[in-house]
Parts: C-alpha cells; sequence; structure tokens
C-alpha cells in the first residue's frame, strides 16, 4: 500500500488551532488545497487553496490523483460530510481522514444532550419535510440549515405541520469566537454556519405519524385509488418491510404502500401508468419527506421494470393479470415476498389458481363498518378482497 496522496481534513470555527499535530501537518505539506472559501481562509490556504466548483463537483479534486492535496471539510468529514462522497471514487490506501467535532457533537454539548438519543438531520441540503417522518412529542433533533434565512422558514414549516410548540434554539458558529446560542427563530442576524436544535418536550398528544403500519386514508393525496387503511396494514404485514429493502409496487395508486414502506426504511419504485395517479405518488412522497426512498416509474409492468434493481418484495395493487404473473414468476429473485390483492371474480380465481400451482397463503378479507340505516346504525360492508401472498 502506497502513502495516501489525499487528506480529509475536519476544520472547525477555530481555524488550525483546534487541529490536531497530525493534521496541521497534513495540511502544511499539501501543493494543493480544496475548500469552501470559508474553510480556505480559514485556514489561510493562500495560492495553494482551490475553491470547490458550484455547482459542487469532485472533478477537479480527483484530477489531482497523485499530488499531495488537502481537502478541508466541515467538523467530521463523514457526518453529513463530503467524505464518504470522495471515498467512494478512492481505494482504501490514497486517504487518510482527520475528524473534529462536528456541529452535531458542539450542539449536544453545550446543551448538554445525549448524543445517542438525538436525531441528527443534515437540511442544509435536504427538505424540512425530512423531519416530517421523525419529530414527536419528547424527541430532539439538531438540524444543520443553508443560511441564517432558513431559520424562519423552518419555524414557519413546523407551524404549518403541527409542530409550532417544538423549543427551537438558534446555534451559530459555534466552536470559534463568533459562537452564539439563542432561544427562538426570530432573530434578524443570524449568522452562517447555523444550525438549530429542536426540543419536542412541549408537543401536544398525538404530534406526528404514529408507528404502527396503516395511517389513516385522509392522510393520503388520492383519487379513490388507495389501499384502504384496514387492508393496508394486513398487506404490509405480509410484505413485511426491513430496512434497506427493496420494493415493486406495481400499479402504485396513491402511493400508500410505498410510503409506509419506506417509513420503515426502504427504498419503494412505484409503477404507475396514469399520469395523474403518479402525480399523486410523487406529492405523497414529498409530503411525507421520502422524495429520497421513493421512485415514481411511468408505465406498465412489466416493461417498466426492467431497468429497476431485483426486489426483496413485490406487491401487485389489483392483482395483476394471468400473463403479468407468469413474468413476474420467472423475473423475482429466489426469496422475493410477493403479495397481490384482487376485488373481482376474476382476480379472485386468477389468485386462487396462483395459490393452487405455487402455495403461500390465500387470505379472504371480509370488512364492514357502522353506517346510518334509518333512525337507527347498522353494517355497511366493504368490497371483499382476497390477498394472495407468497415466497418465491
Amino acid at each position: 500500500m502506497g502513502e495516501a496522496w489525499l487528506s480529509i481534513i475536519g476544520l472547525g470555527e477555530d481555524g488550525p488551532a483546534g487541529l490536531s499535530s497530525t493534521s496541521r501537518a497534513a495540511l502544511a505539506g499539501a501543493e494543493l488545497v480544496f475548500g469552501a472559501p470559508r474553510h480556505l481562509a480559514l485556514a489561510q490556504a493562500g495560492d495553494r487553496g482551490r475553491d470547490w466548483p458550484v455547482p459542487f463537483d469532485l472533478a477537479p479534486l480527483l484530477a489531482c490523483r497523485g499530488r499531495r492535496v488537502a481537502m478541508l471539510v466541515s467538523g467530521d468529514p463523514f457526518w453529513f460530510g463530503a467524505g464518504g462522497s470522495v471515498a467512494a471514487h478512492l481505494s482504501p490506501s490514497e486517504w487518510q481522514s482527520f475528524p473534529v467535532a462536528g456541529t452535531f457533537s458542539l450542539v449536544a454539548a453545550r446543551l448538554g444532550w445525549r448524543l445517542e438519543d438525538t436525531l441528527c438531520l443534515g437540511l442544509h441540503a435536504a427538505p424540512f419535510a425530512r423531519l416530517r417522518p421523525l419529530l414527536a412529542r419528547g424527541t430532539r433533533a439538531i438540524c444543520t440549515l443553508r443560511d441564517g434565512a432558513a431559520v424562519a422558514e423552518l419555524a414557519a414549516w413546523l407551524a404549518a405541520n403541527g409542530f409550532a410548540e417544538a423549543r427551537i434554539t438558534v446555534c451559530e458558529a459555534l466552536g470559534g469566537p463568533r459562537e452564539r446560542l439563542r432561544p427562538g427563530a426570530g432573530w434578524p442576524d443570524i449568522a452562517a454556519p447555523v444550525a438549530v436544535a429542536l426540543d419536542g418536550a412541549d408537543l401536544p398528544r398525538g404530534a406526528g405519524l404514529p408507528r404502527a403500519s396503516a395511517l389513516p386514508d385522509d392522510m393520503f393525496r388520492h383519487d379513490g385509488q388507495i389501499t384502504k387503511r384496514p387492508v393496508r396494514a394486513l398487506t404490509l404485514s405480509a410484505l413485511a418491510p426491513r430496512p434497506g429493502e427493496v420494493l415493486w409496487d406495481i400499479g402504485g395508486g396513491s402511493g400508500s404502500i410505498s410510503v409506509e414502506w419506506a417509513l420503515a426504511g426502504g427504498r419503494a419504485f412505484a409503477v404507475e401508468a396514469r399520469a395523474e395517479r403518479a402525480a399523486n405518488i410523487r406529492a405523497n412522497a414529498e409530503g411525507f419527506g421520502l422524495s429520497h426512498r421513493i421512485t415514481v416509474v411511468e408505465g406498465r409492468a412489466p416493461d417498466a421494470l426492467a431497468a429497476l434493481p431485483p426486489p426483496d418484495a413485490t406487491f401487485i395493487g389489483g392483482g395483476g393479470s394471468a400473463a403479468l404473473h407468469d413474468t413476474l414468476w420467472g423475473l423475482l429473485p429466489p426469496g422475493t415476498r410477493l403479495v397481490a390483492n384482487g376485488v373481482t371474480l376474476e382476480t379472485e380465481a386468477l389468485l386462487a389458481s396462483l395459490h393452487a400451482a405455487h402455495g403461500g397463503s390465500l387470505m379472504r378479507i371480509d370488512l364492514a363498518e357502522a353506517a346510518p340505516l334509518g333512525g337507527f346504525r347498522g353494517w355497511q360492508a366493504a368490497r371483499p378482497v382476497v390477498q394472495w401472498s407468497v415466497t418465491r
């Protein structure tokens, strides 16, 4: 293994004074120093300094492979930093890293919060909606933000989404001479770099999303084409989502199955032929802060499946056709969990024949809900749903 040519150096607001001797030596020995203008000024890089391109691009740095190069980032390079991005392009022998305490560690240290019990989010480059699946009464979060103006924007988002009572602490330029912590979001002179600490101790009961499967139907944008809440609960139980797994949601409709799969930590590919329903799926993914976990594929299965990564589970909302099931059975990797729901007699017959051929579980779901009946109440039955679930 040769000597590393790239030094990834975490830098705080105190500049080189806060670096270890090994970090300072790596910085001093670099021919070129890449970083944001603020970092280059703190490190007094002078003529060696190279600003990152806008938009951010690693190509100029990677073109210097073999020379002695330093890369300056904030705090811990691998905690919402650029360290992971550049390391993905290099072998382990090509780089070395020198982290310092990052924003999350500094905020927790100032407020006395246990970092392992605190949510940490990089909202400087992500939508505020990423908070929606996470915030609840009693939760704490530390969020990096783009600039001072984003603090008021975040406060407005919190108020609009049921989190107005969250306590906000604005944390500015931590670790350096400009450091400042102030409660509330209404400050006119907030300086970057900035983060906010959110404390949900005062949020009302019921704030945030419930974590059991099957959210209320009215939380989704839909045109009536939605797997209803009780059936969705049984469907998700059969799909058995796990963090990091991939779902093919064929005939996505509103995307409710994809949303709840992604809330469980997986990635979903919602395949939908109708443009207006694909738009609903995108709106629901964005509204739940899950657009990074849900990909909408406009088209019809099986043709639309060709470029997708192999799934761990597949859901067919309308039951599917015999031709689709024949194709899927040959396409799906062994061990894939397959769930299909149907409401028509024809689909029921198809799923019954597939159960006979491939085994698994075949279940008929009959539901009724109390509704007015004259001056009294009676049971109003929903259409029965037949569900076939099997492991390929």
